[in-house]
């Protein structure tokens, strides 16, 4: 029976270890495209600063318009964070480049503006990756951030940007200026705010327009235009 009962303690005891190992392997081996850590809390919707104000520009358009915010932006001495699209990024190297020379922040807006809420891990991994590469390799600059366009994401979309390494940013604050060309509601929408807000915009000539207002306002109500990143910090 002394024997008997050995036997079956050291084949549990070899099972148990057995099965601890096909555990800690399974673990240990899991693909890379499942989920990272810490995406449940979902996107930045707002900033922490006490007086500062992101003015997000998302960009797969309006070339010169970007130019002509970039002059308004050094008047004020403001700065902003300019959310770029690659394919756009692409074909416009020199206005990309001239954003990160007059100190503007750079962040990524996806690669072909897709709907990263309809894409699985991988997918969405590479359409960010392209993006943040590309940006990096005309600019010199790391690229932290990332604003899904359309505001479109699911949690593959969060944990591939998390992998990347970047923050997924989204808004506080829509001025809708893409559809509502006016610049007088440009104007009230990304003033309606107060510190800590990401305001979203688009380089639109009205929205052009309006923004030495905008900044004036800041201005005089004790605001800062900061980038998303001081935002943040």
């Amino acid at each position: 029976m002394k024997k008997l009962s050995s036997r079956v303690v050291a084949a549990v005891t070899n099972g148990v270890l057995a099965l601890i190992i096909a555990v800690v392997g399974v673990f240990c081996f899991l693909p890379t495209v499942l989920p990272a850590s810490g995406v449940d809390s979902g996107p930045v919707r707002k900033g922490n600063s006490a007086d500062g104000v992101s003015l997000m520009f998302n960009v797969y358009w309006g070339t010169e318009t970007v130019y002509k915010i970039l002059d308004v932006l050094d008047e004020y001495g403001a700065r902003a964070t300019f959310f770029l699209g690659g394919c756009w990024a692409d074909d416009n190297v020199a206005c990309v480049r001239e954003i990160a020379a007059r100190g503007q922040e750079i962040g990524s807006h996806g690669y072909f503006h897709r709907d990263h809420d309809k894409l699985s891990y991988a997918d969405n991994e590479a359409e960010i990756k392209a993006s943040v590469d590309y940006l990096f390799g005309i600019t010199g600059s790391e690229i932290g951030l990332f604003a899904p366009p359309s505001g479109a994401y699911n949690s593959d979309t969060l944990a591939a940007a998390e992998r990347l390494g970047l923050k997924t940013v989204l808004w506080s604050k829509d001025t809708v200026d893409w559809r509502d060309k006016d610049r007088a509601l440009c104007y009230r929408r990304a003033t309606d705010v107060s510190g800590g807000a990401l305001v979203l915009m688009h380089p639109m000539e009205h929205t052009l327009a309006a923004l030495p207002d905008i900044l004036t306002y800041y201005r005089e109500h004790g605001l800062r235009a900061v980038t998303v990143g001081e935002n943040l910090s």
